[in-house]
């Protein structure tokens, strides 16, 4: 198994990345927020995925993202091509809270996740990601986080557009603008 890969990034395409090492050059695929962001020298945590007719490396900044993604494959319905999808559409972190939260709306703002899908995510992995969050007392998602995330998305932001500001928001500011109608 390749458990990382450091080198140089020599090219990047839309969801991918090619990093040399030694002089060989290998392809990552790697959520779309990373091709951007890697420097000219990246370390990458990666998955390979082995198929009868090809092996593929998937790239992630750190050892979390690495652990939500490989979380998200054993989840019935969840390749390696649809979780990448989820963390190039929202952050790590997003991602880990909507599903402990059970905030379905936000990832069916994924494309290709549907409620059902959604659903059986937060079924399976939500334990797995609630428990971590609230020992680190990371998990303080509000009811009304998810509708103003759903909102934004509906509007026309990405999901990790609408992810971003809905944590710039403190918790008062979510309620307040939950009890208010905006269309009056």
């Amino acid at each position: 198994m390749i458990a990382s890969v450091e080198g140089n990034v020599v090219s990047r395409f839309a969801d991918s990345v090619i990093v040399e090492v030694g002089g060989i050059g290998y392809k990552l695929f790697v959520p779309t927020s990373l091709v951007a962001s890697a420097g000219e020298r990246a370390k990458f945590f990666t998955h390979l995925h082995v198929r009868e007719d090809a092996l593929t490396l998937y790239g992630f900044g750190d050892a979390q993202e690495l652990a939500i993604y490989e979380n998200m494959l054993g989840v019935s319905g969840i390749g390696p091509k649809l979780a990448l999808a989820m963390l190039s559409a929202m952050d790590a972190h997003t991602l880990a809270v909507a599903i402990a939260s059970g905030n379905i709306d936000l990832l069916c703002a994924v494309p290709g996740i549907g409620k059902k899908t959604a659903s059986r995510i937060v079924l399976e992995l939500k334990d797995k990601f609630g428990a971590g969050f609230e020992a680190a007392g990371e998990l303080v998602v509000s009811t009304g986080d998810g509708d103003v995330s759903a909102a934004l998305v509906a509007l026309g932001y990405t999901p990790s557009e609408a992810s971003r500001a809905v944590a710039v928001l403190s918790i008062s500011d979510i309620g307040t603008l939950s009890n208010h109608t905006l269309w009056a």
